[in-house]
């Protein structure tokens, strides 16, 4: 089985297991991830499960929802690869991939 490591604003890692299926914000919540709030229960309507996908891994994540793109909009630390984590449903290709977190979710 694959993983994924998410790294929190001050550098430290937390690398989890990949569950096919589940969403990355339900992954990093079931794993104890610090810095994903997902207060909307993964329904893209609050976007506190802001994270930003380091370099290529972005095209694993699939293409991002206008809801969510408005969501993120809103985002103060919004970067090129922002993605709101229950939006992104996890498979083993993305065995490696690497998840920053912002300093705050809005």
């Amino acid at each position: 089985m694959g993983s994924i490591t998410f790294v929190e604003h001050d550098g430290t890692e937390h690398t989890v297991e990949i569950e096919p299926g589940k969403s990355l914000m339900q992954t990093a919540k079931d794993n104890g991830v610090p810095g994903i709030d997902g207060d909307c229960g993964g329904e893209c309507a609050c976007g506190t499960c802001h994270v930003i996908i380091a370099g290529d891994w972005i095209k694993a994540t699939g293409v991002a929802s206008d809801g969510e793109l408005q969501l993120l909009d809103m985002t103060p630390e919004r970067a090129d690869t922002s993605r709101l984590a229950c939006q992104i449903s996890t498979t083993e290709a993305m065995n490696g991939m690497v998840v920053r977190l912002p300093e705050f979710q809005m």
